[in-house]
């Protein structure tokens, strides 16, 4: 089996820790999908920790059975392989699948229909590398290996096949980046129409 690489943002945290800080996230809500979803992959990914063969083999069977059914059930699949920092947020249930070679910061937010995954069948390991604070919009899709920065904003339905730099915002098939200068235009044209 391959070693598996545990987030930085979280290698030095205890499980509790880790599951507490998430259900906070998910605004104390234990039957939330995505809390459910967080809490199966922090298990899986601590369960790794245990070096013996033989006292992880029943964990890695009970991880497997909770990872089935939290994808067949709300259609969230997050692989223990994926390295997910601290306090990710799944925001709403179904069709959320993120690559286990993905990686993603902290304070990040993921809605309903998002997929990080590979881009090509030519390079399965692909797969995108998320900043901290990221706010990716529902049905947003992070395709091959691209980088989005701290503080980036993806917007819904986008298709990200290109780096995003940091603060910026995304939007479109494929994505482009929104200039500050239009972001400040459409603001102001917003307010003008409420006005």
């Amino acid at each position: 089996m391959n070693k598996i690489v545990e987030s930085v943002h979280t290698r030095h945290l205890s499980l509790l820790t880790l599951i507490r800080e998430d259900h906070v996230r998910h605004h104390c809500d234990w039957t939330r999908p995505g809390f459910r979803a967080l809490a199966v992959y922090r298990f899986g990914v601590w369960r790794m920790r245990i070096r013996s063969r033989a006292l992880r083999a029943p964990l890695s069977f009970l991880y497997r059975r909770l990872f089935i059914r939290i994808r067949n059930r709300y259609g969230i699949e997050v692989p223990f392989s994926a390295q997910l920092g601290r306090r990710v947020t799944l925001e709403h249930s179904h069709s959320i699948v993120i690559h286990g070679n993905s990686v993603i910061g902290n304070d990040c937010y993921i809605r309903q229909g998002c997929t990080l995954g590979n881009k090509s069948l030519d390079a399965p390991f692909d797969a995108p590398i998320v900043g901290d604070r990221v706010n990716l919009g529902a049905g947003a899709k992070l395709l091959g290996k691209v980088i989005v920065g701290d503080d980036a904003t993806i917007g819904a339905n986008a298709v990200v096949v290109k780096h995003v730099p940091a603060g910026a915002v995304a939007i479109g098939i494929p994505a482009r980046i929104l200039s500050k200068v239009a972001l400040a235009s459409a603001a102001t044209d917003i307010r003008q129409s409420m006005a």
